[in-house]
């Protein structure tokens, strides 16, 4: 949304997809603008080094009311399955394996497996991709296996599968099943060096609903990002409005009138 929104404005913007230690360290050596996606207190580890160094800055927040943590199919949950210290008596129906996202991008994971409180030594954390992911989830669902995996909101898995968030990972993920505000951050200077985009960055905010909506353009659908990026923004115009207060185009015209016309609006 934010790449489609910018691109009508007249700037040339780029997303990628990159593990968490990629990216801070991207943005510390300036060859990465924004971060949409900061997960706040889930991702602490990864940017505090850099904030504390001043090569990262944090501009506001951008959701509210994510959540972020383990999570397992209901069949599971109903077998006995309900908090982190559960993990282990399962552990030969779980393979001694719970599945992550894109390497780099699960420590907590990892630090839930030392955790001598767990007592899951030995156990695997499968990395690979969040696509992946949920097809080994879908997979094992299908068959009524056992599976235990990384899940957050807003995402569209949480009306594609009955899924049930385990409680006890406070230590790590924080309280209310890893309550989390999604904050925008940027390289240092930013800020400065772009105004105009600046103002955009501090106006923009979501909703949970609004980007499972959005996501399962993605999933369910298949769109590309920036296709699902129009779709969602055809459907919502609405947001634009606060979105581009007082933001123009990089000649300097105003923003909305702008961007509703590059999307047909």
């Amino acid at each position: 949304m934010a790449t489609v929104t910018l691109d009508a404005l007249g700037y040339e913007a780029e997303s990628s997809l990159l593990g968490l230690e990629v990216i801070y360290q991207s943005l510390k050596e300036q060859h990465l603008d924004i971060f949409l996606g900061y997960w706040d207190p889930a991702m602490q580890t990864y940017a505090t080094p850099y904030e504390a160094e001043g090569s990262v800055e944090r501009v506001g927040i951008n959701l509210q009311g994510a959540k972020y943590t383990f999570a397992v199919p209901a069949y599971v949950a109903e077998a006995g399955v309900h908090d982190f210290t559960d993990l282990a008596a399962f552990a030969e129906a779980f393979d001694s394996k719970m599945y992550g996202i894109e390497p780099g991008s699960n420590q907590l994971m990892f630090d839930v497996i030392a955790d001598p409180a767990f007592g899951l030594d030995g156990w695997e954390v499968v990395e690979s991709s969040e696509t992946a992911m949920l097809t080994e989830v879908q997979r094992k669902v299908d068959d009524k296996e056992f599976v235990v995996f990384q899940a957050w909101a807003p995402h569209p898995m949480n009306t594609v599968f009955d899924l049930v968030y385990l409680t006890g990972g406070d230590a790590h993920y924080g309280p209310d099943f890893g309550a989390a505000t999604v904050s925008t951050q940027v390289r240092k200077g930013y800020l400065e060096e772009c105004p105009n985009v600046a103002r955009f960055l501090k106006n923009l905010t979501f909703s949970v609903e609004f980007e499972n909506e959005g996501m399962a353009y993605l999933i369910d659908e298949g769109m590309a990002p920036d296709d699902a990026g129009r779709a969602i923004l055809k459907d919502h115009p609405d947001v634009l409005d606060a979105w581009l207060d007082g933001v123009t185009t990089v000649d300097g015209e105003p923003g909305l009138p702008a961007v509703r016309a590059a999307l047909g609006l």
